[in-house]
């Protein structure tokens, strides 16, 4: 049975662990059984034989998560539809461990689903986490100079893919609001003069959701459209506005469940939506159900709610 020693160790760095792993990851399921493959490896340890506990459960849990990478690719290839991280409802008020992971936007995880496992860990490593090479170097048993040419690589990726910078969020609050006002109280003609020209909806349902799609819509008109009927499709919707991977974002609750998480990308100048994606797989939804109850990580409207919504806050 490991020692005190080793389980406090452990509690002591499980938060970073988890959001280095979610973010290599992108989902939480199988971000907690790395965690637990990583403790189990740790607690065969003699801790006294290991000088920096905290860069040793690092290298464990980072190599455990590539490992984990070819089980998770072969589900996304199986995957119904369009494949997005799961939601994390993020704020320094709440209460769990894992909602104050810090983890990159929803958008940017995204475009990390194109690198390599390998380009992915260090980009994340040394652009999320400020790891230097050197020390990426010695958990992926890489030379530094190896490490430097993946990360230049991966980041010139990233760039190519987003080149957009992040949003005031002010801006980025008032936007979510509006546009949450004019999907859920039918109004086109507001909604798509708040989408770009070349909008992208991706819907990700798992095959269990109405909500989901067979594959990305892209277009104001038809993303305008497609969002205003899912509404209409689905009665007693009501909202929560949330912070979603550090994002202000949008949970919809249907008879009282989550029924979907919506978060927006907007362009650089902050005034249209680029991107719209749409979590309603259950499976995906299941770690926030509690969470989003809580009043803690709210961000409030500074509007208020058009015919068509009902704002959880106010009920």
């Amino acid at each position: 049975m490991p020692d005190s020693a080793a389980s406090d160790a452990f509690a002591d760095h499980r938060e970073l662990l988890f959001s280095i792993v979610y973010n290599m990851l992108g989902t939480v399921c199988d971000t907690e059984d790395v965690l637990q493959e990583t403790w189990l490896a740790w607690s065969a340890r003699e801790l006294a034989q290991i000088d920096n506990h905290r860069a040793y459960l690092v290298r464990i849990a980072v190599n455990q998560a590539l490992a984990h990478q070819s089980t998770l690719r072969r589900r996304k290839e199986n995957y119904p539809g369009p494949w997005l991280p799961e939601p994390l409802i993020t704020g320094s008020d709440a209460s769990e461990p894992a909602v104050r992971a810090e983890s990159v936007s929803i958008a940017l995880l995204v475009v990390l689903e194109t690198l390599t496992p390998l380009e992915r860990a260090v980009f994340i490593l040394h652009e999320v986490f400020a790891y230097q090479h050197t020390e990426i170097a010695d958990m992926l048993d890489r030379s530094p100079a190896a490490v430097r040419q993946i990360a230049h690589r991966a980041r010139e990726h990233v760039q190519a893919r987003r080149p957009r910078a992040r949003i005031d969020r002010r801006t980025h609050q008032r936007v979510t609001v509006r546009f949450v006002e004019a999907a859920f109280g039918g109004d086109l003609a507001a909604l798509m003069e708040m989408l770009a020209p070349e909008v992208t909806l991706w819907s990700d349902g798992g095959g269990k959701s109405a909500a989901g799609g067979p594959r990305p819509i892209r277009g104001r008109e038809k993303v305008a459209r497609t969002l205003v009927a899912n509404v209409r499709r689905t009665e007693g919707l009501d909202v929560e506005y949330q912070q979603v991977n550090g994002d202000p974002s949008v949970v919809v609750f249907a008879q009282d469940a989550p029924f979907a998480v919506m978060v927006l990308d907007l362009d650089a100048a902050g005034e249209q939506v680029h991107d719209v994606y749409v979590v309603s797989n259950p499976d995906k939804l299941a770690s926030i159900a509690d969470i989003a109850r809580s009043e803690a990580s709210h961000f409030v409207p500074e509007t208020t709610d058009r015919p068509g919504t009902t704002s959880r806050r106010e009920r």
